[in-house]
């Protein structure tokens, strides 16, 4: 069974089209999900800034770490949960899409260097108040702090860019290459 066959199968099941069919669902869920994106952007970006002395410099990072760090994960959480309902309301649409693809592939590599960065940081945020107030960060952790910042505007991007892909990205697009709407 190809990816096609798979997402017509799943447009079909009966999660798919309770949320189809139901009007109020999927603009709540676009709506909490968009919601989430900022909450999660803004975390990573606070604690990117913190990490390249740009913001809260003043405060040990410990504490920025613990006041951003939930508002990073629960964020994540909730974007998978409303994305994956929003992916089963519409799976021909979402899996066709090149911009869909590319966004979950980025994200897995978003999501991984994050808990990565995460465990680097949790260890700095542990450190002694007096050593973590004032602490200079490596050249790496802070390309890793402004890297991460940039591959989440890239994701955000795809994101909306899945509404217009055929669009964006022409003939490169699964959609246009095998003809689905």
């Amino acid at each position: 069974m190809g990816l096609l066959e798979f997402a017509t199968w799943l447009q079909a099941t009966p999660v798919s089209l309770a949320i189809q069919s139901t009007a109020w669902v999927v603009p709540t869920l676009q709506s909490v999900h968009i919601l989430m994106i900022g909450v999660v952007f803004v975390a990573v970006l606070m604690i990117a800034l913190r990490v390249l002395g740009r913001a809260r410099a003043d405060e040990p990072f410990a504490r920025v770490w613990a006041r951003f760090a939930p508002f990073l994960w629960g964020g994540v959480l909730v974007m998978a949960i409303t994305g994956l309902l929003l992916t089963l309301s519409e799976p021909v649409r979402e899996l066709m899409t090149l911009s869909f693809r590319l966004k979950m592939l980025l994200l897995a590599v978003v999501l991984a260097s994050a808990a990565a960065f995460g465990r680097t940081m949790a260890r700095a945020a542990r450190a002694p108040a007096g050593a973590a107030a004032g602490a200079e960060f490596s050249t790496g952790t802070r390309v890793a702090a402004a890297a991460t910042v940039l591959l989440w505007l890239v994701v955000i991007f795809l994101g909306r860019a899945i509404a217009y892909d055929d669009a964006i990205w022409g003939s490169w697009s699964p959609a246009v290459v095998q003809g689905t709407p």
